[in-house]
């Protein structure tokens, strides 16, 4: 394996990488956010069913085709047959991929931006320094270039120092440490008046609407964008990791810790969202819908702050943190998608990859901020609502029947001995050919009729 690609050190750096990688805003600002808009608990149970019906299946396809070819994604699928059209259509799949990637990151390191630039304004809050905080807490063309522009350095800094001493060091540390604060703010959260009417909306689910097709296709398209399926992401992880290690055991538990976390965020935003209406804060649109998306996190969730004083100032700048800590991890992982196709298409040293893929992505960034009503939620809803399911189909098929099934078992295998006689092996193989991809484009295709 090329010094220049790496490998993780350890199952514990691994899990942290690949939960850092899914663990990120789609978790702790877009399950919140959607649960908002869904009903609350219905979209609670619909998720965590198909994030194993349908997110882990897909997610060890990803990893299982990573650590068998040990190359990046336009590399890998067309290995995985000797035949020119499967071949092609691996390699297009791979480019289309690594162009999906790059859309994310590009409006991924916007928002990013907005939430970085909150937690000066906290700091400037707390130290009584009105005109700093007024220009870091309200979004202008200056504030959000120069945070996405902050934002973006940052994560190629990491990715440029490698696999074991960029990107596992580095996710060792984070995750803990969101972890750790995101327990501290639920805590202290549930304390607050009006906490628990946002907890019955969360945890009680009005199961008549649970088969509602806007909610089932928003619920699949939080499972993947949450588990940063479709784009690669978890394919090259895979390539990363020891043949040694247990793919199915590691994935479940990237996939667990990954819905315990976004679980976790909707126990942190919900009940805060109805802290906020018992003091006074509107929380419903004008057609009585929960407020969801940048207005709750940005606008709702800031009043709720203020007006719980110095201590809400404190809270503010914890949550902002927490919230700029999970957009880094899964930056990192979906910037590691074109540098690694880069560095090993072109024989770049990693350093130059990384860091003219950043320069690239940063521009349409720019791109995107400056024609902002035109190209944001066009470039969102492509990247995300539409090719990575796509995408996830593809990756399916392919890990069912270009790879062959000897292969397979071989390669999951190598980490865990008893796999031939495993329930995994028993269901996964013909899961992943027939019921996941069947199931994705079901739900893909009511979501464009609806």
């Amino acid at each position: 394996m090329s010094k220049e690609r790496g490998q993780f050190s350890s199952r514990f750096g691994f899990i942290t990488a690949a939960t850092g990688s899914a663990v990120g805003l789609g978790n702790i600002w877009g399950f919140p956010t959607q649960t908002a808009s869904h009903g609350g608990g219905a979209f609670v149970v619909a998720y965590l069913i198909l994030a194993f019906l349908l997110a882990y299946p897909a997610l060890m396809a990803e990893l299982i085709i990573g650590r068998h070819t040990r190359h990046n994604m336009v590399a890998a699928l067309p290995q995985l047959s000797s035949q020119p059209l499967p071949r092609l259509l691996g390699k297009v799949t791979g480019l289309y991929g690594v162009l999906t990637a790059s859309l994310i990151l590009s409006f991924y390191a916007i928002v990013a931006g907005w939430l970085m630039a909150q937690v000066p304004a906290a700091v400037a809050d707390i130290s009584g320094q009105s005109p700093a905080k007024n220009w870091f807490a309200q979004s202008s063309l200056a504030r959000d270039g120069l945070f996405c522009a902050l934002f973006s350095a940052l994560t190629a800094a990491i990715v440029a120092r490698g696999v074991k001493d960029g990107i596992e060091r580095w996710s060792t540390r984070l995750m803990p440490a969101l972890i750790l604060l995101m327990l501290g703010l639920v805590a202290t959260v549930l304390t607050l008046p009006g906490a628990l009417e946002g907890l019955r909306l969360y945890l009680i689910p009005d199961f008549s609407l649970i088969t509602d097709p806007a909610l089932l296709t928003s619920a699949m398209g939080q499972a993947f964008f949450s588990l940063s399926l479709g784009v690669g992401t978890m394919l090259i992880y895979g390539s990363y990791v020891s043949k040694s290690d247990n793919l199915p055991l590691t994935g479940a538990y990237v996939a667990l810790i990954d819905t315990g976390i976004a679980f976790l965020a909707g126990l942190l935003i919900i009940p805060a969202m109805f802290v906020a209406q018992h003091r006074g804060i509107s929380i419903y649109n004008t057609d009585n819908t929960l407020i969801a998306g940048p207005d709750l996190i940005l606008q709702t969730l800031p009043e709720l702050f203020n007006s719980l004083g110095v201590a809400g100032g404190i809270i503010g700048l914890v949550f902002f943190l927490l919230l700029s800590i999970a957009a880094l991890t899964s930056s990192i992982s979906m910037l590691e998608v074109p540098v690694t196709f880069t560095l090993e298409q072109f024989k770049l040293s990693r350093r130059r990859a990384t860091y003219w893929i950043a320069t690239t992505i940063f521009i349409l960034s720019l791109l995107i901020l400056f024609n902002f009503d035109a190209l944001f939620t066009t470039v969102v809803s492509v990247s995300t609502q539409y090719s990575q399911p796509l995408l996830g189909v593809l990756l399916c098929l392919f890990a069912g029947w270009a790879l062959h099934r000897d292969k397979l078992l071989r390669e999951i295998s190598a980490g865990f001995p008893a796999a031939e006689q495993s329930f995994f092996w028993k269901i996964w193989p013909g899961y992943i050919r027939f019921i996941c991809p069947l199931l994705i484009i079901t739900m893909f295709v009511q979501n464009i009729s609806s």
